[in-house]
């Protein structure tokens, strides 16, 4: 555990965000006032099961067409592509990944959501695939709006997808989010800017990837995900998780 004066850090301070980012503004209720405390893990935590998965199919990694109604998704497509990567640039194969985002108009599917974008009753906004021999993973989606939160005035999210990897054991599970370079609100949003270094916040941001688009169908995206060591991708602190 890394400290700061008057912020908790987990791991890196240079890569973590911390507990307590003032310009994230519920990021001052959830944050520990007294230092944390470092409760031994027991075996079972340590060692799992892990989750507990039902069969994951093909079309689980198709958010356009995992849907409530079994029509197709509204928006513009996209394919998300990439690898999940040791602290030594070693793939890591099989791991379950799940994503939830907005959908095209910024509204996400759920009754806690109640700003005024339009419900698409073809998109769920939830997906998960496992990482194949190779460290790989794919999913074809719509491409999220950006939404207004009260976070301060005229504020709004750039577009950005939630992903979840998980280890092996109870506790291993980790949570982040990418965005889409060249977006106008990037430089707006706390969330990023809560990760410490310019650096470090480039680790979030997908590239566009001319070899993964398909012709007349879908623009790719490309974007890894290291789980440790000097060139990680920044992971949410467990009280700090946003929507």
């Amino acid at each position: 555990m890394t400290t700061t004066i008057g912020k908790i850090v987990r791991g890196d301070a240079s890569v973590f965000p911390p507990y307590l980012y003032e310009a994230y503004r519920s990021t001052i209720k959830r944050a520990p006032h007294l230092p944390l405390i470092d409760v031994p893990l027991t075996l079972s935590e340590r060692t799992g099961p892990g989750p507990a998965l039902s069969e994951i199919t093909t079309e689980d990694a198709d958010l356009t067409r995992n849907t409530v109604q079994g029509g197709e998704a509204i928006g513009q497509r996209i394919i998300m592509t990439g690898r999940v990567l040791d602290q030594f640039g070693r793939p890591v194969p099989h791991t379950l990944m799940e994503i939830w985002q907005a959908n095209a108009s910024g509204r996400y599917c759920h009754k806690g959501d109640q700003w005024p974008g339009a419900l698409d009753p073809n998109f769920l906004g939830i997906g998960r695939c496992r990482t194949d021999a190779a460290g790989c993973y794919r999913f074809v989606s719509i491409k999220p709006g950006a939404y207004p939160w009260q976070n301060h005035h005229n504020a709004w999210r750039p577009a950005h997808i939630h992903f979840s990897l998980f280890g092996p054991s109870w506790t291993s599970r980790l949570v982040t989010q990418m965005y889409f370079a060249n977006d106008p609100l990037l430089e707006l949003d706390p969330v990023l800017h809560s990760v410490p270094t310019p650096e470090a916040r480039k680790r979030l941001i997908a590239a566009y990837d001319h070899e993964v688009t398909q012709p007349l169908w879908a623009l790719g995206w490309r974007w890894d995900i290291v789980l440790a060591g000097s060139a990680a991708t920044p992971f949410e602190n467990e009280k700090a998780v946003s929507r």
